[in-house]
């Protein structure tokens, strides 16, 4: 018997992720047993997992139903998870009494967001899922792995073959390590600054919040210079760099250049940026977005690495990290639903981006240069 909706738990459907070199899924069979443990009846598409190692064997042995078709997915599902922002071809699938949770980035994706509104569909966005601490509990977990991942891009195409300056960033016995910036001491900063260092390189973290530089230099006792950011201190040490990571995030909104050309320009040739805010709209005034088999291009004789989706090269960790984060949300929103899993959890409640054909988020309304509303939770 199927009961009218807002009667029962929310169908969760998981789609195959189709942004370009996106391998990630969106829930794991572990999962799917958590969601099946609470009465969650889960749809997955056929082969949604495969880029992560995971085959749809796993997730039938786990409870899910798995269909061959994607829009299948997207219709019979009251509550569509996903890794990435809906594709183009994916916006027509959207609907008034559909709830929709994943990472969007509104703000450098303007198009999902009127579409959202067209639709009627309610959207969380994991990136603005955000504790009464300011902490940002669904983006931590990608920005680590992204983190880690940058330097591993940074040191790769550093290498005289891949177009940079031929510089190994730990040097050798004698030799000068590499010189990396790190601009931005969030989650992705950190996570790169003490990454670099553990490769022996020479690293400099910069940001405006003194308390955050002062914290973790008391970690890292030293191991890695700590600067306050400001044009002068950015202007010298972008100069000087071999590799600069872009770590610049504002929450639910456009990240700042701080980066600017002139300052690109004036870099030495072969030196790498890699822009993690280019999902954002990236922090560098010469980024454009890049894709992971086509990942770099060359301005100004410096090498830019600006892939939207970094974690999706390592879908196999950055899928397990994901769902563990994300897992409880998704349950309370299935169990509950978008309005009552938002009046429950004020954490929650920050991911509530569009709603109602209203965007209800003040920072992702402000990027997007619309009027913000009202939350039905809120009401």
């Amino acid at each position: 018997m199927r009961y009218e909706r807002g009667m029962r738990n929310l169908t969760v459907g998981v789609p195959t992720e189709t942004k370009p070199d996106e391998r990630r899924v969106a829930l794991t069979p572990d999962g799917v047993r958590e969601m099946e443990s609470h009465g969650v009846e889960v749809i997955v598409q056929a082969g949604a997992g495969l880029g992560a190692a995971i085959p749809d064997e796993r997730y039938r042995a786990a409870g899910a139903e798995v269909v061959d078709d994607a829009e299948e997915v997207w219709a019979r599902a009251d509550l569509v998870c996903k890794v990435k922002e809906p594709q183009d071809h994916e916006l027509g699938l959207l609907r008034e009494d559909l709830t929709l949770f994943t990472y969007l980035h509104l703000a450098a994706y303007p198009e999902v967001g009127r579409a959202l509104m067209e639709a009627g569909t309610t959207a969380l966005a994991y990136e603005t899922v955000m504790r009464p601490d300011g902490s940002l509990p669904l983006l931590a977990p990608m920005s680590e792995v992204a983190g880690r991942f940058a330097v591993q891009a940074g040191a790769r195409f550093l290498e005289a073959p891949q177009g940079g300056r031929g510089v190994l960033l730990g040097g050798a016995p004698g030799v000068q390590p590499g010189r990396v910036v790190v601009i931005g001491a969030g989650n992705v900063g950190w996570t790169s600054a003490w990454t670099a260092a553990g490769m022996g390189a020479d690293v400099i973290l910069l940001d405006k919040d003194l308390d955050r530089l002062r914290y973790i230099d008391q970690i890292q006792r030293g191991g890695i210079t700590t600067l306050a950011s400001n044009r002068g201190t950015v202007e010298r040490c972008v100069a000087e760099a071999d590799l600069v990571i872009g770590a610049v995030l504002v929450a639910g909104g456009r990240a700042p250049v701080v980066v600017t050309e002139a300052m690109v320009e004036s870099m030495r040739p072969g030196a790498v940026i890699v822009d993690v805010a280019i999902d954002q709209g990236g922090c560098v005034e010469t980024s454009r977005e890049t894709t992971h088999h086509e990942p770099t291009y060359v301005v100004h004789d410096v090498v830019h690495y600006a892939v939207g989706n970094m974690p999706s090269a390592v879908p196999a960790t950055a899928t397990q990290a994901l769902t563990h984060a994300t897992l409880p949300y998704l349950v309370a929103v299935a169990v509950h639903g978008a309005t009552e899993a938002c009046r429950r959890d004020p954490a929650l409640a920050h991911g509530l981006n569009v709603e109602g054909g209203q965007v209800v988020n003040p920072a992702v309304a402000e990027a997007l240069g619309v009027a913000v509303g009202v939350p039905s939770h809120a009401r």
